[in-house]
């Protein structure tokens, strides 16, 4: 509901363009001519496949359009002779192809000098995750069946052209998502498998280790679901928070099991009685911890800071229901 957000959407739906912008580059690699550099967009292999990248992109759910010299160029063309649309094409000689692409100078941003690179900008409909694999993954999946048929024109060192994934704000938001998701799995699994061995060194049991991180993995699992759930996603900021969740969370397991051991152990109790004592004892100062922290962070889901609110449902989330299932469970 912030300005930011609405003006983004009126911008989106008004327009063919928008605030997510996808960036594809081609680098490019022609021969000199009478020792003097070529112009990239001057050659019609270059241009043919910034041409076919255009076309393909402009079928791919969730693009709203594709701005590139060789859409440019065909404007251009067709614009010079009546507006007639059998001259929007790119011709193969280089003299009619220049009429076109001579509007593509290195100040509108698409070039620069000689087209050395080329920017392919794609303007995508939002930012979220799902929107920006698939248009990704689609950019992916034209060059790789690019360079699968024109071997010679894509050849590493030696071919023309060559394909660049990708920039703009939206390329960085992928390629953080990416990161994201592979941090997810590395971070959560050193933080079990540092647990697990914490807790079996402490308690010198596989059985209490069991009990304390089944709780702990249901509740892992079903925050996940309540992100997904008020749409809170998975990123740079909450990544750590989610961890944090978690380290705070074992504790209430940790301090049952601690007194249910000392009390076998020591006092010679029956698992009953101990599980009561326990619970006596440590449940109680856990709810009060719980509830108590709970209520602290969950104040901040009325903040108008998003990380801040996002921070606090989740807090306040994991530090309830990770109390719940350590008695419960």
């Amino acid at each position: 509901t912030s300005r930011y957000n609405r003006d983004n959407a009126s911008i989106a739906e008004s327009y063919s363009i928008g605030m997510d912008v996808l960036s594809v580059y081609i680098e490019t690699n022609t021969p000199d001519v009478d020792g003097m550099p070529s112009d990239a967009c001057m050659d019609w292999d270059v241009m043919n496949a910034v041409d076919q990248f255009d076309l393909h992109m402009r079928n791919v759910t969730g693009v709203q359009s594709v701005i590139t010299t060789a859409w440019i160029a065909k404007i251009a063309l067709a614009a010079n002779n009546e507006g007639n649309p059998r001259w929007s094409n790119l011709p193969r000689a280089e003299r009619p192809l220049a009429t076109g692409v001579k509007v593509s100078i290195p100040d509108m941003g698409f070039n620069n000098e000689s087209c050395k690179t080329i920017n392919m900008m794609v303007f995508v409909k939002d930012h979220q995750a799902s929107t920006l694999k698939n248009v990704v993954g689609e950019a992916q999946k034209f060059v790789s069946d690019f360079e699968a048929k024109n071997p010679e024109l894509t050849a590493p060192g030696k071919g023309k052209v060559s394909f660049r994934l990708a920039g703009g704000n939206a390329g960085v938001a992928e390629a953080t998502n990416v990161a994201v998701e592979k941090a997810e799995k590395q971070m959560l699994a050193a933080l079990f498998l540092t647990i697990i061995a914490l807790c079996f060194l402490t308690f010198r049991s596989w059985r209490a280790v069991v009990c304390i991180m089944v709780p702990l993995t249901i509740v892992s699992i079903m925050c996940n679901a309540m992100m997904a759930t008020v749409g809170i996603g998975l990123k740079v900021a909450t990544l750590p928070v989610v961890a944090l969740g978690v380290g705070v969370g074992v504790d209430y397991g940790i301090y049952l099991f601690e007194r249910i051991q000392h009390e076998i152990k020591e006092n010679g109790s029956s698992l009953r009685i101990a599980i009561y004592e326990a619970m006596r004892q440590r449940g109680t100062a856990a709810v009060f911890t719980a509830v108590t922290m709970t209520i602290g962070v969950a104040t901040w889901a009325f903040s108008a800071l998003k990380f801040q609110a996002d921070m606090g449902i989740l807090l306040a989330f994991m530090f309830l229901v990770n109390v719940l299932g350590a008695i419960f469970l």
